[in-house]
């Protein structure tokens, strides 16, 4: 492989779990409280902003597009968008290995011509799955309108038909479409009942436990905890690698953890917060969709290598399948251990019996805070997931790169001319800022997002060690 240089990232998305799960978003552009970014204005510079590369490559953007278009993305469902991804990666990285046999195939296990077009096969492999999986999102979700499941099947449609248009017809490109299509008809067979389409996904019927320590409702609804009943995809099931339970509230490390975020995550408006600007930077750099982020970063690092179709299709559903049983695992985990969120912890204070957590009834984090519960951290099992995938794949962690923000002033920020870029040596420097980001924004305590990431990296070696290994 080459070496890997300086890489810039220039797309956009914002958010794990949105405000669309979260106390009623703040308005306004001072600092600490911009407004988020509208999804057909992030699908557009989605669009401008595809990395150039290999057929792989190009419908690991085009499936980011749809989901944008299909307003799962940026802001409001990672958990779909996830399983969108890794099933669309899983039916091109099998469809490439009937055609030649150099991986070991997840789901569709059958020979092809090896005269097959792969450009072709990596196509119809997408598309097929790409429309049928837009076309069942759930309807519950209130972002979820007709008018962005036509967006977004339009988007799939027209990418698909620039791919094949590209091809010249020819009995390879007929053979290689047919393989994709059986590729795509396999994993959705074997997923077709695996619970993603069991909701209801917002449980309105909001827990509000007084028991200190306790989860305690943030919104009118709990959002995804039924996402922990989804087959997981690499791991044995969902409680595989959990970590053991959060501080309990009267033990001084949980202490130490509550004045941190308290000082840390406060919005720097009506309440005071020793956040410096950099740790706002960082805030802000961090609060877009896992999936989005990291298979951005996995797009970018490839395109800069060698690497040829077949390794940029393990690498992706490698990816992409530990990303979508990260928020398995997250849901599962959180529903077990029923933590509460800092924002309820902070604003009761004294209640939970520990002398040196003195409270503030009027604290607000940065941003506000999503539906769910604390621990552990599900942006950090991301981090933690995505970065180990990529550290293996790889072989090194010196990776250099640099990211922009789309929450960043308007000016500075993704899809502007000259957006403000942060920069990273290394996976794990990144996989750190990630977590801790958490921290920044108000959403977390530390023990969550530092077990979060340990969890997540447990989940990517499993994944790279496991799955889709050489024949």
């Amino acid at each position: 492989m080459k070496q890997l240089a300086i890489i810039a990232i220039g797309i956009l998305w914002i958010s794990g779990l949105s405000a669309a799960y979260s106390q009623t978003p703040r308005t306004g552009t001072e600092p600490g409280n911009l407004p988020a970014e509208k999804p057909e204005t992030a699908a557009k510079i989605a669009e401008k902003t595809k990395t150039p590369g290999d057929a792989v490559i190009v419908w690991n953007a085009n499936a980011g597009v749809a989901a944008t278009k299909a307003c799962i993305a940026p802001l409001d469902d990672p958990f779909h968008e996830a399983r969108m991804y890794a099933m669309m990666h899983i039916a091109i990285h099998d469809a490439l290995n009937a055609i030649d046999g150099r991986f070991r195939p997840y789901t569709f296990d059958k020979k092809a011509a090896a005269t097959a077009s792969p450009d072709a096969a990596v196509a119809a492999a997408a598309h097929h799955i790409l429309v049928p999986l837009i076309g069942q999102l759930p309807r519950e979700l209130p972002f979820i309108t007709q008018a962005c499941i036509d967006a977004a099947n339009a988007s799939a449609e027209a990418a698909y038909t620039a791919a094949l248009a590209a091809i010249s017809d020819s009995p390879a490109k007929t053979e290689g479409i047919a393989v994709g299509q059986a590729a795509a008809a396999a994993i959705l067979a074997k997923r077709a009942a695996d619970s993603s389409n069991g909701g209801p996904f917002l449980n309105t019927n909001c827990p509000q436990d007084t028991q200190p320590g306790k989860y305690r409702c943030t919104n009118k609804f709990v959002a995804f905890e039924k996402w922990a009943d989804v087959t997981p995809f690499v791991l044995e099931d969902n409680t595989q690698f959990r970590p053991g339970p959060p501080y309990s509230v009267t033990d001084k490390m949980f202490a130490d953890d509550y004045k941190e975020v308290k000082s840390l995550g406060g919005d720097g408006l009506n309440t005071p917060s020793s956040r410096t600007d950099d740790q706002t930077a960082i805030g802000l750099f961090w609060w877009e969709s896992s999936p989005l982020k990291w298979s951005r970063i996995a797009r970018t690092i490839a395109g800069k290598t060698d690497n040829n179709l077949w390794q940029n299709a393990r690498l992706f559903a490698l990816l992409d399948m530990t990303l979508a049983d990260g928020y398995i695992a997250m849901s599962a985990s959180k529903n077990y251990y029923n933590f509460w969120r800092p924002v309820t912890a902070i604003q009761n204070g004294e209640v939970g019996g520990n002398p040196d957590a003195s409270g503030d009834p009027n604290w607000k984090t940065f941003r506000p805070t999503p539906a769910n519960q604390d621990y552990p951290s599900g942006h950090s099992i991301e981090g933690g997931a995505g970065g180990e995938v990529l550290r293996r794949f790889f072989g090194t962690d010196q990776i250099s790169f640099q990211d922009c923000g789309v929450m960043f002033p308007a000016g500075t920020s993704c899809g502007d001319p000259s957006p403000v870029l942060r920069s990273f040596t290394s996976i794990s420097q990144a996989e750190n800022e990630n977590a801790y980001s958490r921290i920044y924004i108000g959403f977390h305590f530390r023990k969550a997002v530092e077990e979060g990431t340990k969890y997540g990296r447990k989940i990517g070696e499993r994944a790279v060690t496991q799955y889709l290994l050489p024949q």
